[in-house]
């Protein structure tokens, strides 16, 4: 599984890009198809709330990483 100081540096990479999920802690899950010639890749699952003018949103951010740290990929939904 990923190293916990892993999925910190991870954590606040996405706090800094998207600061209405700051606090809110992510879901891990190793990747079972994707292999890398580096290693195993693992998806990250922020979820939380975006406040705007209307009522609050839900905002779900996806992170791919592999198990060094390094973002390969970041989705958010509306």
């Amino acid at each position: 599984m990923l190293e916990r100081r892993v999925v910190d540096g991870i954590a606040k990479q996405i706090h800094r890009q998207f600061p209405e999920l700051a606090g809110r802690e992510p879901s891990v899950r190793a990747q079972a198809s994707a292999k890398r010639a580096g290693g195993a890749t693992y998806l990250l699952t922020f979820r939380g709330r975006a406040s705007t003018s209307e009522p609050r949103l839900a905002r779900t951010v996806r992170v791919v990483a592999d198990e060094r740290g390094n973002v390969l990929k970041v989705t958010t939904s509306r």
